[in-house]
């Protein structure tokens, strides 16, 4: 159906009447502005096309500033003096407003300048919600204005609460924009949205790089509901950052502690971050992490990562600050976390989680409450603001808790991001995000977070979450939203498939759309795995295999559809004009085809004719260089024009890795008979040898016969000998089996959690259920952070390929211990194998594993002779 719009009631700017789905008779039209000229340049239209569709035009005129209307523009003026007093004056525009009509259109100057004479917000709220309501019972179209940053939440609120229509006007860098942040009874996924604005045309800014500079340039209009820093550590500057160097000089003594216990009350309390963010931050930046605070608290890990990351890379190199995307993020304190769990009855039931005895008691219940719970009103009233600025734009709930992405624990993939479309009423928006909140929170009583912190001893330790509420980095093409390019990156590369390849260089994962492809494990497609001294080097050895191995599906959010949701990028570029798809496509036919064109996502003209591998390299080497270890990155990459990008950094986090040449290899050369395994594919973690102690098998050709019922049933079993193991510690383990561990596809391969194998030292995958599926592209950042914590070692195993071997027979003809250590698993007795290797061997005999990662091999030999002396063991 299409709207019609009634043009005889206007803004005079028929662009943003398009936007704003037309004006309604009634309407009360509320600019929030810098200038008062920004507002003239709206009441002239808007007088304009009053006067030429034959409406009465009166204009209210009682400030300081230039008149906004002149006797030529055939209004009406009347003149007031505010220091008449508040009754006088509101009863003598009453008595106008009665004795105009129904449908006159009105012009009032600043009602910001009522304070010089009122001294009071709360008189002019009750100026506004009596004169209001008034003329929308009479259907007037009335502007009123006011500035920003001069009100309180006691004038602001009742102004939202009343009024059709509320917009901002900001100016940047010499252009204005305008972005509409209540409109009653009218709605589309882009009107609440930034628009540009330049003399009579508004139109949409489909960029978050543009948005989130636009707006950071902006205070944050709201912050009376926030608390602010101590003022004595406003007197430092930015310029100790500059210096790279401690933050004050001795003159600033009181204000340097003053941030240090700012950092130890606010920021974090991780003793080894704190003197990094002493060094870094300036008590500017704390104020603007106050001014964007919800709540109380520390601000979680993962917020700690993200700002000291882009301090650090500012600091040492300013021409950062225009690489980097501007981030507007908003900070949720850990104290809402801990108020929302008394509030909602779940404090003592998170106590029991303490113990690993009771660390699952009461654990479902906690999470009950936490999905149906409700918060303070202050609480309430500040997510509200925030929806505001936001306005319709999408957004990511992340959780910061105080122990995650710190020095030693990642928490990776143990807690739960929601992505918030952010579409729909303000209502139904406010209501998306509540439930977002709900969910992360409810995820910190998950078995996956109960788990990690019991194998690392961390359940007695003070975890609360924050949370870190991000703008969504991209870019809007129609109904849809995101990035061109995202990904993640490692300072040291632990894939190295090539001589020439540097793992100290660094390493990025790149993909079409959202970071979400890049982040987690995508069972059913691939990324582009960067090297970033040899950007170009690939695996494949041809453009077939290169198309067979590149990108097809992309994430990006559905703004008619408020979710995020996956396509074939081939789906979506077709409506998405203006892309450059030059840097990301690569385009040819297929060897020996005379048939069409194949178009692969190979992202070799980013690569090749832009800076951006030494840009990320840089990057990468600095932020190693400030943590003084490894580093992981997450990231999105932007095109606001088409002659530069923003590259937008979302997460950093410290990692503790060791080198592919950690080990000194022996040289072997075992008879063939003594060859269990060799590798020779992806290796993904340190050169090492190790002597092995037991072998778990899944047999891959039975495990293909299974149902998917049955899959499921396989993984559980795993789980229950992984945790037995913890229990019998048998030795170092290396699990075999068909397919991609952890799928979340069970016909890919074996459906199991981390936590169902991480007793083991070494996972080897056999590329047989699916011959696509290429691990050393395949594994997400958080199930590639779990093996690098636990110092594992991943493979795989090609047993079709001639340069690889199996010897199945050593794992099916030995004794399984598969009853003795779980007696009820009879059904599986075929399928999984346990296998003691002390039961397999004479004494004094061993198995030896040696993974050479540079040379991506891994061979598992039986050691009759001790050829391998015990020094050579990891």
């Amino acid at each position: 159906m299409i709207e019609t719009i009634d043009r005889r009631l206007s803004t005079g700017i028929p662009s943003l009447d398009q936007i704003l789905k037309g004006v309604n008779a009634g309407d009360n039209i509320v600019w929030r502005v810098e200038t008062v000229e920004d507002y003239a340049d709206l009441v002239l239209p808007f007088a304009d096309c009053a006067v030429r569709n034959g409406h009465h035009l009166i204009y209210f005129r009682f400030a300081n500033h230039p008149p906004l209307l002149d006797a030529s523009s055939s209004a009406k003026i009347f003149e007031f003096d505010p220091g008449d007093g508040f009754e006088p004056l509101l009863d003598r525009i009453h008595e106008i407003i009665r004795g105009s009509g129904r449908g006159a259109f009105y012009v009032l100057d600043s009602l910001s300048d009522f304070q010089a004479d009122w001294k009071s917000d709360q008189m002019l709220a009750n100026f506004f919600m009596l004169t209001c309501p008034y003329l929308f019972d009479l259907e007037t179209v009335t502007y009123f204005a006011l500035y920003h940053g001069h009100h309180s939440p006691e004038l602001l609120d009742p102004i939202l609460e009343t009024t059709q229509l509320f917009l901002d006007v900001y100016r940047h860098r010499g252009s204005r924009y305008i972005r509409p942040v209540k409109v009653q009874h009218r709605y589309s996924s882009t009107m609440n949205m930034l628009h540009a604005w330049s003399g009579r045309d508004v139109q949409l800014v489909t960029s978050s790089a543009t948005i989130s500079e636009v707006l950071n340039a902006s205070a944050w209009h709201r912050s009376p509901h926030l608390r602010s820093l101590n003022s004595a550590m406003a007197t430092d500057n930015d310029s100790s950052r500059a210096a790279g160097v401690g933050s004050f000089a001795p003159a600033q003594e009181e204000g340097a502690q003053g941030l240090i216990s700012a950092i130890r009350s606010e920021i974090s309390r991780d003793p080894k971050i704190q003197p990094l963010l002493a060094r870094w931050l300036t008590p500017t930046d704390l104020q603007k992490i106050q001014s964007r605070k919800i709540g109380t608290g520390l601000i979680g890990g993962k917020a700690v990562g993200m700002l000291l990351a882009r301090a650090m890379l500012q600091g040492v190199q300013p021409r950062f600050a225009d690489l980097l995307e501007e981030h507007d993020s908003f900070f949720v304190g850990s104290d809402v976390y801990c108020t929302y769990l008394v509030r909602n009855g779940v404090w003592w039931l998170r106590q029991r989680q303490h113990n690993t005895e009771t660390l699952q008691e009461g654990a479902e219940q906690a999470r009950r409450r936490i999905l149906t719970g409700t918060f303070p009103d202050r609480i309430m009233r500040q997510f509200e603001d925030m929806l505001d600025y936001f306005g319709s734009a999408p957004f990511i709930v992340r959780s910061s808790s105080l122990l995650e992405d710190g020095f030693g624990y990642t928490f990776a993939g143990k807690y739960d991001s929601i992505f918030c479309a952010n579409q729909g009423p303000r209502e139904r928006r406010l209501a998306d995000f509540l439930a977002a909140v709900r969910t992360v929170y409810a995820s910190a009583m998950g078995e996956r977070a109960l788990w990690y912190r019991a194998e690392r001893g961390l359940l007695a330790q003070d975890e609360q979450m924050a949370l870190l509420i991000m703008r969504v980095s991209g870019e809007l093409h129609g109904r849809m939203f995101f990035p061109p390019a995202a990904g993640v990156g490692f300072s040291y590369n632990p894939y190295v498939w090539y001589p020439d390849i540097d793992p100290h260089a660094g390493v990025i994962r790149l993909v079409f759309g959202l970071g979400t492809r890049a982040v987690n494990q995508s069972d059913d497609d691939y990324t582009r795995l960067v090297a970033l001294n040899a950007p170009l080097r690939r695996p494949e050895v041809n453009f077939d295999e290169v198309c067979e191995r590149a990108q097809r599906k992309m994430d990006y959010i559905d703004l008619e559809a408020n979710r995020l949701v996956s396509s074939h990028f081939l789906d979506v570029i077709d409506h998405a004009p203006g892309l450059p798809l030059e840097l990301f496509l690569s385009m040819a036919k297929p060897d020996g085809s005379g048939g069409p064109t194949v178009r692969a996502m190979t992202f070799d003209g980013l690569l090749k004719h832009t800076p951006f591998v030494e840009d990320m390299r840089a990057m990468l080497n600095l932020l190693q260089t400030q943590y003084g270890r490894t580093v992981d990155i997450e990231f999105t990459v932007n095109f606001p024009d088409e002659n530069h990008y923003k590259i937008n950094l979302v997460q950093c986090r410290p990692l503790q890795v060791r080198g592919v040449q950690s080990a000194e290899l022996p040289q072997v050369s075992p008879r063939s008979e003594d060859v269990i395994i060799d590798a020779r594919g992806a290796v993904l973690g340190y050169s090492r040898v190790l002597k092995l102690d037991r072998f778990i098998y899944v047999v891959p050709d039975r495990y293909a016969r299974l149902s998917i019922q049955d899959r499921y049933e396989v993984a559980r079993l795993l789980g229950r000998l992984n945790r037995v193991a913890s229990r019998e510690r048998p030795g170092r383990i290396m699990l075999l089996g068909p397919g991609r561990w952890g799928t979340s596809s069970p016909e890919l391969g074996i459906p199991v959690t981390f936590s169902d194998i991480n007793r083991s030292s070494v996972i080897c995958e056999i590329v047989c259920m699916h011959e696509g599926l290429i691990p050393d592209v395949s594994l997400g950042t958080h199930f590639l952070n779990e093996f690098v914590e636990m110092d594992m070692l991943y493979l795989a195993l090609f047993p079709h390929r001639g340069n690889n071997r199996l010897e199945e027979s050593f794992f099916v003809s030995h004794p399984s211990r598969l009853l003795e250590l779980a007696p009820d698993a009879l059904q599986w007795q075929e399928t999984v194998r346990v296998l003691d290797v002390r039961d397999a061997i004479q004494p004094g005999e061993r198995v030896i594993l040696i993974a050479d990662a540079m040379e991506q091999r891994v061979l598992c030999v039986h050691d009759r002779t001790a050829e391998i002396t015990l020094a050579d063991l990891g």
